[in-house]
């Protein structure tokens, strides 16, 4: 069983120990869903099972797939409240413009990370240059009520800290582990992180008891405990571990998503995070109407994305577990 060193710094990945309870797993299949002209993700969170995971409150994974002959990744500007977003890429690169005047390409290994605060716009493009290959992770964290009101910011970072062992990387995306910590702002206690196992490897992960947590498998197939994981599903693995022990007969990549559980009801809708039917027709309105709260998204070669229309039956705030208010 690997141990993970630090990198660049030598500090050790501490507390790991051989799991001694396993919470109960619960596999959840993702579906296809199209985003934009060009794309189609597998939407894994939220689902009828498991609204969020910690803060985490939405997760697509697209890819792997051939853009080469193709324009790839075309989104249009929408607009987001209440959240932010978190862009991983494995493959490819991703152009992000947003109505802050943010002009930022991704590729592998970098971050982008934006919040929305009380309303942004954004789009989201393959550069015309684009790779052959398009491989990633959309992921949305829900904003506390403390910090969905304020205003609007995006950052990047160009390199992450990671931690190494003997046929393991792990990348801390969000949060802390062991002495390292991302710089990703975030406003609840949170992790994320990106875990690549070579063919034959073992890791154990120390894990918070009192965050609950996910794991995503983006290629090859993991053993999750003793829970098989291959690309399509979200395997939910609840709280109270205090370490979690992955292996890999292949080549894997996967994601680990956990968090302190978040208490407050949701309403999600469209690209909005609100607290109320009232939050979310407000939010559409004002995008519908061009107005400031949104602002513009500048140098998108198109028009940008038009809200649907509101259900007919009022929408209804729920809690972590898909109770309703």
């Amino acid at each position: 069983m690997s141990n993970l060193e630090a990198d660049p710094q030598e500090t050790l990945c501490g507390g790991i120990t051989t799991v001694t309870a396993a919470p109960t797993s619960v596999m959840l299949p993702g579906h296809d869903v199209p985003i934009g002209k060009y794309t189609v993700v597998r939407r894994l969170l939220p689902h009828r099972e498991r609204r969020m995971v910690g803060a985490w409150c939405f997760a697509d994974h697209f890819g792997p797939e051939d853009i080469g002959s193709g324009p790839g990744m075309q989104v249009p500007p929408h607009p987001h409240t209440g959240l932010q977003t978190v862009t991983w890429l494995l493959e490819g690169e991703v152009l992000h413009r947003d109505s802050l005047g943010s002009l930022q390409t991704i590729v592998p290994g970098q971050l982008n990370l934006m919040t929305s605060g009380h309303g942004i716009s954004h789009s989201e493009e393959s550069p015309p240059d684009h790779p052959p290959g398009m491989h990633g992770l959309q992921l949305w964290v829900a904003l506390p009520e403390g910090a969905r009101a304020r205003e609007a910011r995006f950052e990047h970072h160009a390199s992450m800290p990671v931690l190494r062992g003997e046929g393991v990387t792990v990348t801390v995306v969000v949060g802390e582990l062991g002495d390292l910590r991302s710089p990703a702002r975030v406003h609840t206690p949170l992790f994320g992180a990106d875990v690549a196992l070579s063919g034959g490897a073992e890791v154990s992960i120390p894990l918070r008891a009192d965050f609950e947590y996910a794991a995503i498998t983006l290629t090859g197939s993991a053993l999750i405990g003793d829970a098989p994981l291959e690309p399509g599903a979200l395997l939910y693995l609840g709280s109270g571990r205090d370490t979690l022990t992955l292996s890999a007969a292949d080549e894997t990549r996967l994601f680990l998503l956990g968090g302190e559980p978040f208490e407050e009801p949701l309403v999600m809708w469209w690209n909005f995070v609100g607290r109320s039917h009232e939050d979310i027709v407000a939010a559409r309105e004002e995008w519908a109407a061009a107005s400031d709260r949104f602002g513009e998204v500048r140098g998108y070669g198109g028009d940008r994305l038009p809200a649907p229309t509101m259900p007919t039956t009022r929408l209804k705030s729920r809690d972590r577990h898909g109770n309703t208010y």
